[in-house]
């Protein structure tokens, strides 16, 4: 018996992996976080099995049933909204799998990070304007921040930002980054990516918290933030394709190499 800790990505159930809708498909106990996954995306599930929505539930109560499938021998498909590593909750569950001695395996899936990039036809790392991407998120009321971690603290690399749990605290957010990114900043706070209501809005650290607020958001968006952001802005091309910069898969244009016989 094994628990497979699904990624099922932001909402969109084409964008599961090809493994992840195989093991969904194939376990006769499926446990998923219905607050933020779709019914669709665990629609593949088989005919018969045991769906039960977790939103609900504490840590106890879902290691019950895993406990319980565990004692059937049945396969638990333990399915978390974008990828499992990233603020899934997974460490303390499986923390109690090694100490049952329960064996478990995780699938990755698409971060709402990345889907909402997609979604928006950009790319979150430009040359020479930013090359790094933070992602975090905001204490709230959610477990406490390790110390060193603060937004301001991440706000002084210049990187582009993507800030989970955030959106009831944009003026916060508002207050700390305009003093490193400037007023003027481009925001995008991604609504929901890849459900059918799913809603980008678009703004300037400035201004986002009203745009926001005009839309009744508060919860279920994630907010990206930086100058990488900017449509309209110019930058350099990569290096990468840049027929002056050789690699080893491309030589320099107009030089011969001569295969080494002896590596």
């Amino acid at each position: 018996m094994t628990v497979y800790f699904i990624g099922a990505g932001p909402g969109d159930p084409e964008l599961l992996t090809l493994k992840a809708q195989r093991v969904i498909g194939e376990c006769p106990v499926c446990l998923y976080a219905g607050s933020l996954v779709p019914p669709q995306v665990v629609a593949c599930a088989p005919e018969g099995a045991k769906m039960m929505d977790t939103a609900a539930m504490t840590l106890d109560d879902t290691h019950a049933e895993i406990k319980a499938a565990h004692g059937r021998g049945e396969d638990v498909a333990r399915v978390h909204s974008g990828d499992p590593s990233l603020y899934g909750a997974i460490a303390e569950q499986i923390r109690r799998l090694k100490a049952d001695g329960i064996d478990y395996q995780v699938i990755p899936g698409v971060p709402a990070y990345a889907a909402a990039a997609a979604a928006l036809g950009q790319e979150l790392t430009i040359p020479e304007i930013a090359q790094s991407i933070v992602l975090t998120r905001m204490s709230m009321q959610s477990t406490s921040m390790p110390e060193g971690e603060s937004l301001e603290n991440f706000a002084k690399t210049g990187a582009t930002l993507a800030i989970h749990l955030a959106v009831r605290n944009m003026r916060e957010i508002e207050r700390v980054l305009i003093p490193y990114y400037g007023a003027d900043c481009p925001v995008v706070v991604a609504y929901r990516v890849g459900w059918p209501d799913e809603m980008f809005i678009r703004g300037t650290i400035a201004d986002i918290r009203k745009r926001v607020r005009a839309e009744k958001i508060t919860r279920t968006a994630l907010i990206l933030v930086g100058p990488a952001l900017d449509r309209g802005r110019d930058f350099k091309d990569s290096a990468l394709y840049d027929p002056a910069k050789p690699h080893v898969l491309r030589p320099v244009v107009g030089v011969d190499l001569v295969e080494d016989h002896n590596t």
